[in-house]
C-alpha cells in the first residue's frame, strides 16, 4: 500500500511537471492527426554517426529487419484472427478479462480490470518501459534511414491530447520526399526497422530476466492444483451424507448436498466427498459427476503451497514426494503450507494409497499443463524456465518488482513489434504493406487501392469485435 501511494504521487508528479512544460513550450507543440507534436535535434548527431560508421553490418541487418518484418506481419494476423475467434465463440474468456479490444496500455490496467494472472502493472514500469522501447525504437528507424541516405529533419516526442500529458511518444521525423524517392526494399528496411528494434530489446531483456530470476529465486514449496478425484456415474451414487437413494438423478443428489463443507457420497462401496460449489458447476455433465477421492488432504482442507513435512523443506516434487515416501500408511505428519505471508500447519493421518496399499497417501494432485495450440506453445517457451508447480521464494525484497518489470518489458516489446506490423495505415505496417503491393503490382494506383481495402476491413473488423465484446460483457 505504501508503494502505490508511492507510485500514484509520482504519477501525479510527472503529469504536473509535463503539463508545466507544454504550457511553457506551448508555441512549439504542433498539431498532427491524432497527436501534438514537440520537435527537437535531440539525438540526430549520434543517429546519423552511428548511421553513417556501421554501414556494412546495418546493410547486412537490413534483409534480417525485412524479413523478420514479413514475418512479423504473418503473426499478428494470426493473432488477429485469433482475436475475432475469441470474441466471436468464446464469451466466457471475454467475460473473465473485460478489457475492450482498443484499449491503451495504462498504468494499473489489469488492477482495474481485476486481472489476477497478471502481474500488477504500476506508473514506475510504464514510464520506464515506453521510455525503452519508444526510443529503441524511434532511434532505429533513424539509423537505418541515415543508412540508406534519408534526412532526418527532427526528433521529439508526441502527445495524446484526449489524454494529455500522461500518454507520450517518441519519433524520428524523416524527409518523406527522399523517402519515397527511394526503392523499395530500402523503404522496407526503414519501415520495419522499428519492430526489428523492438524484437531485438525483448529478445535481450528476456535474457536479462532468465539471468535476473536465477539469482533472484530459490525453489522453496510445492503449489497442487487440485485434490485426486475420480468420476462417478449418477445413477451409481448409493448414498448422500448417509441417506441412501435408488437410481439416482442430480435433482436428487442436489436435494441431499450440504450448503457447507463437504457431502460424503457413496457409490460401488467406495466413498468420495464433494462441495456445494463443485456440485452445481457440474450441473451440465452428461450421467456422470467429477468427486474427490476420500483423502487425507480434502479431509483436512489442506490448500496453498506445501513447504514442510514433519519440518523437511520440500522444495521439489520429486523431494515431496520422497518425504511421503519415508512413513506409511496410518502414521501422523505435520505438513507446513504458505497461505499468503504466513504459514500454517496441518496434522495429516496419511491415508492407503489405492493403487498399492503398502504405500502412503495424501491425495493431492497436479493438471498436466503441457501446452497446446501455437499461442500456448509460445508461451510455454517463455517460461520453460520455471518448473511447473514450484513456489519460488524471492532473495531480496525487491525480487519480484523487478522480476516483473523485466516481464513487463519482454511482453510489451514483443506486442509492440508485432502490433505494429499491422496492415493498417497508422502502422509501420500499412506502409510497409502497400509497399509489398507496390512491388507485385508495379502500379502505385492498384498498391493503395489494395492498402486502403485492406486498412477499412481491419476497421470493420475493429467494430465487429467492440460489438461483440459489448455483447458478451453487458448481456
Amino acid at each position: 500500500m505504501n508503494f502505490i501511494i508511492f507510485d500514484i504521487a509520482l504519477l501525479i508528479i510527472f503529469v504536473a511537471c509535463i503539463s508545466i512544460f507544454l504550457f511553457i513550450k506551448r508555441k512549439n507543440l504542433k498539431r498532427e492527426g491524432l497527436l501534438f507534436l514537440y520537435k527537437t535535434k535531440i539525438g540526430v548527431k549520434i543517429i546519423e554517426r552511428i548511421g553513417k560508421k556501421y554501414t556494412k553490418l546495418l546493410n547486412v541487418l537490413s534483409y534480417i529487419s525485412i524479413i523478420l518484418g514479413f514475418l512479423l506481419m504473418i503473426g499478428v494476423l494470426y493473432f488477429f484472427g485469433k482475436i475475432i475467434w475469441i470474441y466471436i465463440f468464446q464469451a466466457e474468456i471475454v467475460k473473465l478479462v473485460k478489457v475492450p479490444p482498443i484499449m491503451p496500455l495504462i498504468p494499473y490496467l489489469p488492477q482495474i480490470f481485476k486481472l489476477n494472472f497478471l502481474p500488477a502493472f504500476y506508473f514506475i514500469y510504464w514510464i520506464v518501459i515506453i521510455a525503452i522501447i519508444a526510443i529503441s525504437h524511434e532511434f532505429s528507424h533513424g539509423i537505418f534511414a541515415i543508412n540508406k541516405e534519408v534526412k532526418i529533419k527532427s526528433t521529439g516526442f508526441g502527445f495524446f491530447p484526449f489524454f494529455l500529458p500522461v500518454f507520450l511518444a517518441a519519433f524520428v521525423e524523416l524527409d518523406e520526399k527522399k523517402m519515397e524517392k527511394k526503392k523499395i526494399l530500402p523503404q522496407m528496411a526503414v519501415l520495419s526497422a522499428g519492430t526489428f528494434a523492438n524484437t531485438l530489446t525483448a529478445i535481450f531483456f528476456f535474457g536479462i530476466l532468465l539471468l535476473f530470476f536465477s539469482l533472484a529465486f530459490t525453489p522453496a514449496g510445492v503449489m497442487f492444483d487440485t485434490y485426486t478425484y475420480s468420476a462417478v456415474s449418477i445413477a451409481g451414487i448409493s448414498f448422500v451424507n448417509g441417506i441412501g437413494i435408488e437410481n439416482a438423478t442430480y435433482e436428487q443428489i442436489s436435494g441431499l448436498i450440504s450448503e457447507a463443507g463437504f457431502s460424503e457420497i457413496e457409490a460401488g462401496n467406495t466413498k468420495y466427498v464433494i462441495t456445494k460449489s463443485n456440485f452445481e458447476e457440474q450441473k451440465n455433465n452428461q450421467g456422470y459427476l467429477l468427486l474427490y477421492d476420500d483423502a487425507p488432504a480434502v479431509r483436512a482442507n489442506l490448500s496453498d503451497i506445501i513447504v514442510k513435512i514433519n519440518g523437511e523443506t520440500v522444495n521439489s516434487r520429486e523431494k515431496l514426494g520422497e518425504e511421503i515416501l519415508k512413513y506409511s500408511p496410518g502414521d501422523k505428519v505435520i505438513i507446513t503450507t504458505l497461505e499468503g505471508d504466513a504459514f500454517r500447519d496441518y496434522e495429516i493421518i496419511l491415508g492407503e494409497n489405492p493403487e498399492n496399499e503398502d504405500k502412503p497417501y495424501i491425495g493431492i494432485g497436479f493438471i498436466d499443463r503441457k501446452s497446446s495450440g501455437f499461442l500456448n506453445k509460445i508461451a510455454g517457451v517463455l517460461t520453460s524456465f520455471k518448473k511447473s508447480n514450484i513456489y519460488y521464494k524471492p532473495n531480496f525484497a525487491v525480487s519480484e518488482f523487478i522480476y516483473n518489470l523485466l516481464w513487463w518489458l519482454v511482453l510489451i516489446s514483443f506486442s509492440v513489434a508485432l502490433v505494429n506490423m499491422l496492415p493498417v495505415g497508422i502502422f509501420d505496417g500499412g506502409r510497409f504493406f502497400y509497399l509489398i503491393m507496390l512491388a507485385i503490382t508495379k502500379s502505385k494506383d492498384k498498391a493503395k487501392k489494395i492498402f486502403s481495402a485492406v486498412t477499412y476491413f481491419f476497421l470493420f473488423l475493429l467494430l465487429v469485435l467492440l460489438v461483440f465484446w459489448a455483447i458478451n460483457v453487458f448481456k
